[in-house]
């Protein structure tokens, strides 16, 4: 028998492999994703997730540790009781790339170096002074966000921006910076990404609504893991935004302005709104409303969101604070049994002051919410209190890391 290959099948092996790269190439986003998002820890949970074979994913795994986004740990221990050979662990890579993350929000702005699994690296220190002119503070906070990575060294693959205003697409304009001072419809996405680029900073740059992001955030990494519809409901240092997770994705509506749930009426008789209506949400159940209806000034040296967090954890057994907090959560209830009659989310997660306050009272606003709403009453939607840190900080990141999560290997080309 000759020792020379059928010419017939000689090239299904080269053949095999190739597929085998093909296939790994186009599982790269997919599997960074789940590293990312903390839904694959080994590499066995990886296989079974992608639905590959054993031999793809460890390619898949090499090739994303390869490019610095991922650590893969030959020698893990086996768990007590577990039979056959141990898995190899995947976590994301300590010291690789990081995005450039930028906040503004109406009592100052921030910047922070975010890398993958939403890990907070390095932030500047935040300035308490946001000026009329929106090219004037994001040039600030960019500068800011540039210095941290020139200390850092590391890789910078793109830059994220967070605004409390609605976003309008496809120009990246804020539509409602109120309690910005910045003028209606400012160009924020351009702005931010010309400074991006006068800063020498590479990769792409972006700007959303912060409740927007927040939400995002924590569906990756936080409160939102798991759920498949999630709403997002939070005060910021003013007023009052929403966000809606479906199927992994922000539902942002046909140009960005989705969920506006801020100027839902929740008090017929109450407060003027900004948007012309009265007794929004906006402007009952925020900082400033809480701080006015227990009877406080709001000083100068902190912002209000920390005012009224420190007055609701302090001093809740003051029966002004206690009854001032019992006001807003019945109205944020009833504007959350609304948003759950028409929505029907599987989960609610709530942010800034409202965390707060369910945290000082869970029990009241879980059954306004249940006794409003029709879905409510049939076994209730689970509130749960966000709990990440700056997590519009970190959603602002998720969006410079889409593309890298989207497609690695053409991204950080």
């Amino acid at each position: 028998m000759s020792g020379k290959a059928d010419p017939r099948t000689a090239g299904e092996g080269t053949t095999t492999s190739r597929t085998r790269l093909d296939r790994g190439r186009g599982a790269l986003g997919p599997a960074l994703e789940l590293v990312h998002t903390g839904r694959a820890p080994t590499r066995a949970v990886l296989t079974a997730e992608l639905g590959v074979t054993r031999a793809t994913a460890g390619a898949v795994a090499a090739e994303l540790e390869a490019l610095g986004l991922i650590r893969v740990d030959a020698r893990p221990g086996a768990a007590a009781g577990a039979q056959g050979r141990p898995s190899h662990r995947l976590a994301v890579a300590e010291e690789g790339p990081v995005a450039l993350a930028a906040q503004v929000h109406a009592d100052g702005f921030r910047a922070a170096l975010v890398g993958l699994g939403g890990r907070i690296v390095a932030t500047a220190p935040g300035c308490e002074t946001v000026d009329a002119d929106p090219a004037k503070v994001l040039g600030s906070v960019v500068d800011a966000g540039a210095e941290l990575l020139r200390a850092s060294g590391r890789r910078c693959v793109g830059a994220g921006l967070a605004v409390p205003s609605a976003v309008a697409e496809p120009d990246g304009l804020a539509l409602n910076p109120l309690h910005l001072a910045w003028p209606v419809g400012a160009p924020v996405r351009r702005i931010f990404e010309e400074r991006v680029r006068a800063a020498g900073i590479t990769g792409p740059a972006f700007a959303a609504n912060d409740v927007n992001l927040a939400a995002l955030a924590e569906h990756r990494h936080g409160a939102g893991r798991g759920a498949r519809d999630l709403l997002c409901v939070a005060t910021g240092h003013r007023g009052v935004g929403g966000a809606l997770v479906l199927d992994g994705r922000l539902h942002t509506g046909s140009s960005g302005l989705a969920l506006e749930v801020g100027h839902l009426t929740v008090h017929p008789e109450g407060r003027p709104c900004h948007c012309g209506s009265r007794g929004c949400l906006d402007v009952e159940a925020d900082p400033l409303a809480f701080l006015t209806a227990a009877g406080r000034a709001p000083g100068p040296e902190e912002s209000l969101l920390k005012q009224s967090e420190d007055l609701l954890r302090d001093h809740y057994d003051d029966p002004s604070v206690r009854t001032a907090a019992e006001a807003l959560v019945d109205r944020l209830g009833l504007g959350l049994a609304g948003l759950v009659n028409i929505l029907n989310p599987d989960r609610i997660i709530l942010g800034g002051l409202h965390r707060t306050l369910l945290e000082a009272d869970p029990g009241r606003l879980r059954a306004v919410v249940a006794d409003r709403s029709l879905w409510g009453q049939s076994g209730g939607v689970p509130i749960l209190p966000c709990i990440l840190d700056h997590n519009s900080l970190v959603g602002a990141a998720e969006l410079a890391w889409q593309p890298v999560l989207d497609d690695p290997l053409t991204a950080l080309a």
